[in-house]
């Protein structure tokens, strides 16, 4: 069963979503519970693209991160400077 959630793109994330005509943010379907891998291979997206995957404001790695329907989400890639790493919340991934 699909569900729904809502998805963002950061920085360079938004040209993606631009190229491939997805509103920012967009909502998108996922099969249930899924993982962060999972979530990419369904967006087509590398994993070094996403270096954060943050799930209802709370930052995690995309192999850490598990994503439900209802779920708010928002994508950062790599090269995020050094003072927003920390306002929104790298520092303490899980």
């Amino acid at each position: 069963m699909s569900e729904t959630i809502e998805l963002r793109a950061f920085m360079g994330l938004t040209d993606v979503f631009r190229q491939r005509g997805w509103d920012n943010p967009t909502t998108i379907d996922v099969p249930g519970e899924t993982s962060g891998p999972k979530l990419l291979a369904l967006l087509e997206l590398p994993r070094e693209a996403v270096e954060v995957v943050f799930v209802n404001g709370k930052a995690a790695s995309p192999e850490a991160a598990v994503v439900r329907g209802g779920d708010r989400v928002a994508l950062a890639p790599p090269g995020v400077p050094g003072p927003y790493r920390v306002l929104l919340g790298f520092r303490k991934m899980g």
